[in-house]
C-alpha cells in the first residue's frame, strides 16, 4: 500500500509540473508580439522621413527655377538698343519711321507737340501761320508732350522729320536739346516735297555734344520697307551691339 501511495503522489506531481509548463507559453508569445509591434511602429517614422525627402526634391528644383526666372526676365526686358524717333505733322515721315522700326525691331517714338498743328498752322503761304512764325525764329522751341523712357539704353538713334523752309521743324530742336546723346550714333532722315536734307542735320548736330552723326538721307513717304531698309543696311552699323 505504501508503494502504491508513493506512485500516486509521484504521478500527481508530474501532472502538476506539466500544467505549469503549459501556462508559460502564452507569455512568450505575448512578448514576441509586443516586440514585433514595436519594431513595426519604429519603421513608420523612417518611412515617413524617406517620403518627406523624396517630396522635398521637386520643391528644390522648383525653387531653383524660380530663382533663375527673374534673371531671364531681366534679360528679356532689357529692350532694343535702337530708337526710331520722328516728328510727322501730316503722317508722311511717320510711315518711313515705322518701316525703320519694323525692319530693325527697334523702338518707335513719336515727337508729339503739346499743341497739335492744324491745317492753318501749316499754311506756308501765310506769313502769320504758326509754322512760319516758328521757323522765322531760330530760338523757338515748341513744347513736346511726353518723353522717351530710358534714353540711356539706346546706342543708335534715328531722327526723322519733314523739311520746313529748308530746316527741321523747331520742335525737333526741342527734342535734341532734351536728352544727353553722348556716346550715341545719330542717323537723321527727312521727307519733303522735293528739297534734300541740306543743312538741317548739321544744324541739329550743333545742338548736341559727344554724339556721332552720320550723313542724313531724304526718303519718300511712299518708299517700301525694302527700299528704306536698303538704305539702313548700307550704313554699316552693328544694330545688335
Amino acid at each position: 500500500m505504501k508503494k502504491f501511495a508513493a506512485l500516486l503522489l509521484t504521478f500527481a506531481m508530474a501532472v502538476s509540473l506539466a500544467a505549469c509548463a503549459g501556462n508559460n507559453e502564452p507569455a512568450e508569445t505575448s512578448t514576441s508580439d509586443t516586440e514585433s509591434s514595436i519594431s513595426e511602429e519604429s519603421t513608420v517614422p523612417e518611412s515617413s522621413e524617406n517620403v518627406s525627402e523624396q517630396e522635398s526634391e521637386p520643391a528644390t528644383d522648383s525653387q531653383t527655377e524660380e530663382t533663375e526666372s527673374p534673371a531671364n526676365a531681366d534679360t528679356e526686358s532689357a529692350g532694343s538698343q535702337v530708337l526710331a524717333a520722328y516728328f510727322s505733322a501730316t503722317g508722311t515721315t511717320e510711315g518711313v519711321a515705322e518701316n525703320i522700326a519694323s525692319g530693325l525691331d527697334a523702338d518707335l517714338y513719336e515727337i508729339v507737340p503739346e499743341e497739335p498743328y492744324t491745317d492753318d498752322d501749316l499754311d506756308y503761304h501765310d506769313d502769320n501761320s504758326r509754322s512760319t512764325v516758328e521757323m522765322n525764329d531760330p530760338s523757338s522751341r515748341p513744347s513736346i508732350s511726353g518723353s522717351v523712357e530710358n534714353m540711356e539704353q539706346y546706342s543708335i538713334v534715328f531722327i526723322g522729320y519733314p523739311i520746313w523752309w529748308g530746316e527741321a521743324p523747331r520742335i525737333v530742336s526741342t527734342f535734341m536739346e532734351s536728352y544727353d546723346f553722348s556716346g550715341k550714333t545719330i542717323v537723321p532722315f527727312c521727307t519733303s516735297g522735293g528739297s534734300g536734307i541740306g543743312s538741317s542735320a548739321s544744324n541739329l548736330e550743333e545742338l548736341t555734344s559727344g554724339a556721332t552723326w552720320l550723313d542724313g538721307q531724304r526718303l519718300n513717304g511712299s518708299d517700301s520697307q525694302d527700299t528704306v531698309m536698303e538704305w539702313v543696311n548700307s550704313l554699316g552699323l552693328d544694330f545688335g551691339a
